[in-house]
């Protein structure tokens, strides 16, 4: 695949789905697009509009959020993996509304009680607590919320 092609096929990507520097990176090192000519692509890619990490990291924070059932903590980690600023991931993590939260984690727990064969309290609070922090949930809200079902 040629340069030309390479940002055509991209820009097509980047206007179906929010993409980061990252992933279209990770897309043109796959179609055999090199260093120099990737790094043009990217730039043109961001002068147009079809990368913008501002957007991307806001979507990206919600969208998990609220159909993947992420914490925080996952969140954060995952963008920090596709090297996006800390300021902008602070500002979409930001955006993640606290009783919704909250809420969110209650009712996964309570789902997560459903499956749970524990004998005793204690157990049955420890796997739920691993469960939340598996999502990526801080433990401060997790043990209220816990609680708050036991």
């Amino acid at each position: 695949m040629n340069k030309k092609e390479a940002l055509s096929k991209a820009r097509s990507l980047c206007a179906r789905q929010e993409q980061c520097r990252q992933d279209i990176l990770l897309k043109l090192s796959k179609w055999d697009i090199g260093e120099s000519d990737a790094e043009q692509i990217l730039e043109i890619l961001e002068q147009e509009g079809f990368i913008d990490h501002l957007r991307y990291t806001k979507s990206f924070a919600v969208d998990k959020f609220k159909f993947n059932k992420w914490g925080r903590i996952k969140i954060r980690w995952m963008l920090r993996q596709k090297e996006i600023p800390e300021d902008l991931i602070e500002s979409a993590i930001s955006q993640i509304d606290e009783d919704e939260y909250e809420s969110l984690l209650r009712a996964e727990l309570q789902k997560k009680i459903k499956t749970l064969k524990s004998k005793s309290e204690a157990e049955k609070k420890s796997k739920l607590v691993q469960f939340a922090t598996q999502r990526g949930f801080e433990y401060e809200i997790i043990y209220k919320v816990a609680n708050k079902l036991s």
